[in-house]
């Protein structure tokens, strides 16, 4: 959990470190289980100026649904990312991480 959470925190850093005045990109993906169950993941990120934005959705075989969301913006050699979890085992969730170099 803790390595996922550090991925997508690497990722909006050097996604902030990477934005021009306004970038954006999504990921899409489907998992067919051994037995025919499947999972969609989708997420779309925008970058403007310093500030990235991450929404990513979860389905999962049975149709439980986690949405993720994140902000990260940067100023000053610092980074502050804010994020949120809702799903059926995650109500409500919030986090703010400070990033320094």
């Amino acid at each position: 959990m803790i390595k996922a959470l550090m991925g997508s925190a690497l990722a909006l850093v050097v996604v902030v470190g990477a934005a021009s005045d306004a970038d954006a990109f999504s990921r899409k993906r489907t998992t067919v289980g051994p037995y025919g169950g499947q999972s969609n993941f989708s997420a779309n990120v925008e970058c403007y100026g310093n500030s990235c934005t991450r929404n990513a959705t979860r389905r999962g075989a049975y149709g439980n649904t986690v949405n993720r969301s994140a902000t990260m913006t940067c100023e000053g050699g610092a980074c502050v990312k804010n994020s949120s979890t809702e799903g059926p085992w995650h109500r409500g969730i919030s986090s703010s991480t400070v990033y320094t170099r």
